[in-house]
């Protein structure tokens, strides 16, 4: 399960990811978080508003979104899908469409949580 509260808890649930990747030997790794995005006339503004309100959360300007990534070998797919409120509901929420795109070069704490293979190694 990862931990979404401060950096403290975010570092312990990506190496227990990574932990349970080495030990399954797994070919993939798939995670699905929510998160906070910007709406898209804000992104360019990014930098003041982490400045002026310390998050993306305790902007205004944020959106919720589900961050889902799956990653394999051959790079990262990710997608990331406004939550919406469903119905009248106060409590039920829905994404979007989902429409994943490839990337070949990624960054940041729950990225490479999947353990190289040695080209040496067969079978590993």
């Amino acid at each position: 399960m990862i931990h979404p509260g401060s950096v403290e808890d975010k570092d312990p649930s990506a190496r227990d990811i990574q932990s349970a990747a080495l030990t399954l030997k797994a070919d993939f790794v798939f995670t699905i978080m929510e998160a906070w995005s910007l709406r898209p006339d804000k992104i360019p503004q990014m930098n003041a508003i982490l400045d002026q309100y310390g998050s993306l959360g305790a902007s205004p300007y944020a959106i919720d979104t589900c961050s889902l990534m799956l990653e394999t070998r051959h790079g990262m797919w990710a997608a990331q899908p406004q939550i919406k409120p469903r119905g009248i509901s106060r409590k039920k929420r829905t994404i979007g469409v989902v429409w994943f795109r490839y990337y070949s070069e990624v960054a940041g704490r729950f990225m490479h949580l999947l353990p190289r293979k040695s080209p040496l190694i067969p079978g590993s």
